[in-house]
């Protein structure tokens, strides 16, 4: 590999063309294509960003890593041509749609020395980032994640637990040091509202909610520890910290009252944008032989957590119409 190594995107719909644009800004390393199934398209981005337009095969001769951006049920295919070029690949998340594929792919990857990263760019979010640095010290009690918003003006393969959940089930998954003991759902609506409960061996637990009917879009987790309350807006990459509040009497005109004064920290954040650190690591990770952030391993496991809650959502809203 070249110092500066040669890069490219394997689809560039919506998410793919951010990838595009992410390369195209990023000292030390080489935009040198895209490929894309409607040819039309790849012309039209690569004029945009002042790259070429390549056949997949020809993509993955001249590039060192590619991102591979494409609908989850063509992952494996292509996942699987980058390993037999040689080629290191970011997937966007999820993974692969077949679980058995999926730990195929790792396999060959490791043997043929080829770097695998997924996209879970919730991971390379700065306040996540911080989170973990800070739960280290913490005696966790509970996790709750919501991740809603209004429906979508466009087609998606994935379920809303899929799509959406899968984010922070993934980042709480990296957060806990114990075994997943339960899971349990429901969903509403064809599953476009769903919730969740995970419990862990040391008596962790996690409650997510994730909706494609809610008219305002929230991405929050709150973590509940034994001496404090941990709030993260992943929008606002913002992190609050309360602690336990003083009771106080205060005398006021000749009465007592009786209060409680919050105490609140704001840890500093350097704000980023998490999908160039995302892109940024996966390129450190891939011409440094270092381990991805997130790997293989770790998007399969978020993979069987998520099928699980999106079988008993599915299970739980038949259920209610065989009720009616």
């Amino acid at each position: 590999m070249t110092d500066v190594p040669a890069a490219g995107v394997i689809g560039v719909g919506h998410m793919g063309q951010n990838h595009v644009r992410v390369y195209g800004e990023m000292q030390g390393v080489d935009l040198v294509g895209v490929c894309d199934a409607d040819s039309a398209r790849a012309e039209s981005v690569a004029a945009e960003y002042d790259t070429d337009a390549y056949a997949q095969d020809e993509l993955l001769d001249a590039a060192d890593l590619v991102s591979v951006a494409v609908p989850t049920s063509y992952h494996a295919p292509i996942v699987r041509d980058c390993i037999e070029a040689g080629v290191d690949a970011l997937v966007e998340k999820p993974f692969v749609d077949d679980l058995d594929a999926g730990r195929e792919l790792a396999r060959r990857a490791e043997e043929n020395g080829v770097t695998i990263q997924v996209g879970h760019v919730e991971r390379f979010n700065p306040a996540i980032t911080a989170l973990a640095e800070i739960v280290r010290d913490l005696d966790v009690i509970a996790f709750e994640a919501h991740r809603l918003g209004p429906p979508l003006d466009r087609e998606l393969d994935d379920s809303v637990v899929m799509d959406l959940m899968i984010h922070d089930v993934d980042v709480i998954l990296s957060l806990v040091d114990a075994d997943l003991e339960s899971v349990s759902a429901c969903g509403t609506r064809g599953t476009q509202y769903a919730t969740a409960n995970l419990r862990f061996s040391d008596g962790t637990v996690a409650n997510l909610t994730a909706s494609r009917l809610t008219q305002r879009k929230i991405r929050t987790l709150s973590v509940t520890a034994d001496d404090c309350r941990i709030d993260v807006d992943y929008t606002s990459q913002a992190v609050h910290i309360h602690r336990n509040s003083l009771p106080e009497y205060i005398k006021n005109d000749g009465e007592i009252r009786y209060r409680h004064e919050s105490i609140v920290e704001e840890p500093m954040i350097e704000r980023s944008e998490p999908l160039l650190d995302e892109i940024s690591s996966f390129v450190e990770a891939a011409t440094e032989g270092k381990t991805p952030r997130v790997t293989a391993a770790d998007a399969l496991r978020a993979i069987e957590v998520t099928r699980e809650i999106d079988r008993q959502a599915m299970r739980s809203e038949r259920r209610e119409v065989v009720q009616r």
